[in-house]
């Protein structure tokens, strides 16, 4: 695509295509890059086509006023967003060390943006226009819109609009909703009084004038008593339904409130199919490339997003409280087209490197009332077990990857956004599972059991372990009558709320069983608007409020993870104390079940052996010394 169709980022960009009074400001965390696996950019895009100017502030200089005035005051409203992660996410691990590198920053150099990024660009936009709307959105936002626990803090937090000083937030993916806030605020209304829209979030002096809404637990309240806060955090999650969902307000004092509307509905297959047919220039913005290429942009750029949305509701993830249970999908012809785009890039060498989403073998809604009733509240459509109203079909995603296989150019599709193995199994036919196995994977399938006990796998909501074993089977069969050797690689997660010593020693025994010790192991991350998080902050499972073992100390937690690595030598000493905690001394010895060898009689066996040897490697020398019978005098 060429340079000019990429929205202005640069005082002269804005100038050479048209300048004036921008109608949005968008301040993001992220490099500019015009693709639509980025949200800035979705919205940016979504905006323009109805009519409205966007100019791009990427990346500013949170310290300089100056960084945030490169196109003076928007005429309707700045626009923050953290980027495509929430800025502490994007910055620590799991153990809280700052991360060396940034994905979506040229170069991957760390520290182009603040902790806490959208408090802190909001605030700097306040400090320097007082009056000018500010409204915040993406993941950031998204899942900090209500009270949260902020596991850096360890403690909870007030909404996230409270603290940034914003008027609105437009919560979830957000085409709608700030469609709807620009036509508002476009025919005059004050952003005080746009309290009216789905998919947002505002602050209230009264509730004089609120209405059909839930009221949760108010904040000083949760702050003190940890199972309020578990009940408060469920009522949000009940609610997440664009369907059934109740509008929810939270108090902070007898003259502020935090309201938050229920969800936008869900995009129709037209209008999804609109959003991505936009014409991305799908390149980064050329003052973001100069200094440095985005590590980011090599995952999605021969990828393609199929869906969005999950009913798979795993326990840890967010995607509930952000994209919602209810599958939205691309039409074949949209994803085709854009499929026939990036064959033509210089730079795609024949490879699709994905077709999918939050789970790439979801391609309809969970069953047919969804659309018109939304999603049930007390049940899940695939834990603990698929819903018999469940619609377990593989067809059309079989079609469109067939489609795509077919295109000129492609030599192959590849399937790597997770492929949900009980949603496979649950499909009587067995045909996508044979074209998984002959067409889109190459030599390993990476799928997520996460766990093996089936005590952690409740907390988890994932399926039991008799499931993954028998997909496994089945995965194994199917590639030896294929005649293929392709192995199945497991994500697997330690220290989940739930999980104790004996658990993880029994993830350890399944590791060793299978011959496998993952490079890799992700500990749990409780981040903010999970199930899984709520866990670990109140100890409580908030489904039904019973206690709930969290692993927390540092030391424990570093026990569990070297128990799935075992075989690592630097693991050695905690794998050792774990299993004497465990009970299980019983793996520590020279039997083929045991995971480690006792140090001190190996360290003996080694010396004994070493003196054999050397003993013997001294009498051989003492041999090749003494003199022949020949050479003996007289």
């Amino acid at each position: 695509m060429q340079e000019t169709n990429i929205l202005p980022a640069t005082w002269r960009e804005w100038v050479a295509q048209g300048g004036g009074q921008p109608d949005f400001v968008y301040v993001i965390g992220d490099a500019y890059v015009d693709h639509p696996s980025f949200g800035p950019a979705i919205i940016s895009r979504v905006l323009k086509s109805q009519g409205y100017t966007v100019a791009v502030i990427s990346q500013p200089d949170w310290k300089e006023k100056a960084s945030i005035q490169v196109f003076g005051e928007p005429r309707l409203a700045f626009l923050v967003s953290s980027g495509n992660m929430d800025s502490m996410v994007n910055h620590y691990t799991v153990s809280k060390k700052r991360r060396h590198t940034d994905a979506y920053t040229p170069g991957g150099v760390m520290g182009k943006r603040p902790d806490r990024a959208t408090i802190v660009y909001s605030n700097l936009i306040r400090q320097t226009y007082k009056r000018v709307p500010i409204v915040l959105g993406g993941i950031e936002a998204s899942l900090r819109r209500l009270a949260h626990y902020d596991y850096w803090s360890d403690s909870l937090k007030r909404s996230l609009l409270l603290d940034s000083g914003a008027d609105l937030i437009s919560y979830g993916m957000g085409e709608r909703s700030i469609v709807e806030i620009a036509d508002a605020l476009a025919s005059g209304i004050d952003i005080q009084d746009i309290t009216f829209i789905d998919g947002t979030v505002y602050k209230a002096k009264s509730t004089e004038d609120i209405y059909d809404a839930i009221y949760l637990p108010d904040f000083e309240t949760i702050q003190t008593d940890k199972r309020e806060y578990a009940k408060s955090f469920w009522m949000q999650y009940q609610n997440t339904d664009p369907f059934h969902g109740k509008r929810l307000v939270e108090k902070y004092s007898e003259h502020l409130y935090v309201v938050q509307n229920p969800p936008s509905k869900p995009l129709t297959q037209e209008e999804m199919d609109a959003v991505y047919d936009l014409p991305y220039s799908r390149v980064c913005h050329p003052s973001c490339l100069e200094k440095g290429e985005i590590p980011a942009i090599a995952e999605i750029q021969f990828s393609l997003v199929s869906n969005r949305g999950c009913f798979g509701a795993c326990s840890f993830c967010a995607l509930t409280f952000h994209q919602g249970r209810i599958l939205q999908t691309r039409s074949h012809e949209s994803i085709l087209q854009e499929a026939r785009q990036i064959t033509k890039d210089p730079e795609f060498k024949g490879y699709i490197h994905d077709v999918g989403g939050p789970t790439a073998n979801f391609r309809y809604p969970a069953c047919e009332k969804q659309l018109s009733h939304g999603v049930c509240k007390e049940r899940q459509c695939l834990f603990p077990k698929p819903c018999k109203h469940l619609k377990a079909d593989h067809t059309d995603y079989q079609e469109l990857l067939r489609k795509l296989r077919n295109l000129p150019k492609v030599k192959k599709v590849f399937i790597r956004s997770g492929i949900r193995f009980d949603y496979v199994l649950a499909d009587s036919n067995a045909s996508f599972l044979r074209d998984l196995c002959e067409y889109h994977v190459s030599g390993q399938l990476k799928v997520a059991p996460e766990h093996v006990s089936d005590k952690v796998l409740s907390k988890m909501g994932k399926p039991s372990n008799s499931v993954y074993e028998d997909f496994c089977q089945k995965y194994k069969k199917m590639n030896e009558r294929l005649g293929k050797k392709q192995y199945l690689v497991p994500y697997l997660m330690s220290s989940h709320p739930g999980s104790t010593l004996k658990e993880a020693i029994e993830l350890a025994e399944y590791c060793r069983d299978l011959g496998y010790m993952p490079e890799q192991v992700q500990d749990f991350y409780p981040t903010p608007s999970t199930i899984s998080t709520c866990m670990y902050y109140s100890g409580l499972d908030p489904r039904n409020l019973e206690p709930v073992y969290v692993p927390k100390n540092p030391h424990e937690k570093a026990m569990q993870r070297a128990l799935i690595q075992y075989r690592d030598p630097k693991n050695y000493e905690l794998v050792k104390e774990a299993l004497i905690k465990g009970g299980r001394k019983d793996l520590i010895g020279f039997k083929s079940k045991c995971l480690i060898r006792p140090k001190e009689k190996c360290s003996n066996q080694e010396n004994s052996k070493k003196q054999i040897r050397n003993k013997k490697t001294k009498t051989i020398r003492n041999i090749h010394r003494r003199p022949n019978c020949s050479q003996k005098k007289g």
